[in-house]
């Protein structure tokens, strides 16, 4: 028998989002890990907010919703707000009723400054690494190091001489045509207009300068797992003197391996990772002028082979960072914001992958 298009609608709805999520949904187990990391955070938010005045957006739903944006690709507040008023999964990892009204884009964003000020991104994240801690999946010897470009959110045409001498007359509106082929700028010379903070850069020769900040982070060798990460501007040096900042942290305890690329291979770099009693697994680049600073002394250990292999999961962070994540071009503007972005997409990948590894235990 033919079933009725009915088009009347109930006046009253008993049903709640946590009856409609299926039980074995992807999203329930990093939804606990999360929660666990909002208990120990608690002190730190309460600190943000004034005993007076009308309640804000509570901001462990502000920080789900950012995760939202991290595992669901959603690249703007205003799309993940329009998503949150009609999508049950969204409200439900998020915290909201079916009939609670959702907060406007711009409350929203603002809300989400005063977490950036705080450095929340950096606290959830060491959180969940701390979790990951707690259950094992961590090794504490064998890292790997690596940095990517991040495009900054600003184009070619923001990029003029800091004295202005190529300021455009009244006309044109603030979009104006602008021809600079030929012409020559440098980082000393000329600075972005949308973002002073982008600097101008290129990976390596044949590929085509932009303005963009530098993302390094560093991944145990175990897992995969990112443990440590942070942004600069961009520069030649800007990989290994962040590499080394972040390693002294990590290796401050016990001596430790770390793998990386051929740009890592310098005499000065891996001269100061022996200081720092680290290990230098660096992929050789016999063809740097000068020869490679890796030598027998490391190349003959079955270890070193071992961290060029394990090195190449860092990789896979950066392409889901990338491809899932807000890593590619996040539409914030500033290096703290951009870190904030990064920290927030690593946090989205280290949820993926310890949900995945700690599987049986949700079950």
């Amino acid at each position: 028998m033919r079933g009725t298009d009915s088009k009347q609608e109930g006046m009253f709805s008993y049903v709640s989002p946590e009856s409609r999520i299926p039980a074995m949904h992807p999203l329930r187990p990093i939804r606990a890990m999360v929660a666990e990391a909002l208990v120990h955070l608690d002190r730190k938010l309460e600190k943000l907010y004034s005993k007076k005045g009308r309640p804000s957006i509570a901001p462990e739903r502000l920080i789900r919703a950012l995760l939202l944006q991290v595992l669901y690709t959603i690249r703007s507040e205003r799309l993940l707000v329009e998503q949150l008023e009609y999508n049950l999964l969204f409200r439900w990892f998020v915290g909201l009723s079916v009939d609670e009204p959702v907060w406007d884009h711009s409350t929203f964003s603002k809300n989400r400054d005063r977490l950036l000020e705080a450095d929340i991104a950096r606290e959830l994240f060491e959180a969940i690494i701390a979790q990951a801690q707690s259950a094992g999946l961590l090794s504490d010897e064998h890292f790997s190091v690596d940095g990517t470009m991040i495009e900054a959110w600003a184009s070619h045409k923001s990029f003029r001489p800091k004295d202005g001498s190529d300021d455009p007359p009244g006309a044109g509106g603030r979009n104006a045509e602008r021809d600079f082929h030929g012409e020559k700028r440098t980082n000393d010379t000329h600075a972005s207009t949308t973002d002073p903070q982008a600097r101008l850069y290129k990976k390596s020769r044949g590929t085509p300068s932009k303005l963009c900040y530098l993302g390094h982070a560093v991944s145990e060798n175990r897992h995969g797992l990112i443990v440590e990460a942070t942004v600069t501007q961009a520069s030649g040096t800007a990989e290994r003197s962040a590499a080394l900042e972040m390693l002294e942290g990590l290796c401050a305890e016990r001596r430790c391996t770390v793998g990386a690329d051929k740009a890592y291979d310098t005499h000065g770099f891996v001269a100061e990772l022996r200081e720092l009693d680290v290990t230098p697994h660096v992929t050789q680049n016999i063809e740097r002028r000068g020869g490679s600073a890796i030598d027998a002394r490391t190349t003959r250990h079955v270890g070193y082979e071992l961290s060029l292999k394990a090195r190449k999961l860092i990789e896979e962070a950066f392409g889901w960072g990338k491809d899932i994540g807000l890593l590619r071009r996040p539409k914030l503007r500033g290096r703290d914001k951009v870190e904030f972005a990064a920290l927030l997409t690593f946090t989205g990948y280290n949820l993926v992958r310890m949900r995945n590894l700690l599987a049986p235990c949700f079950a």
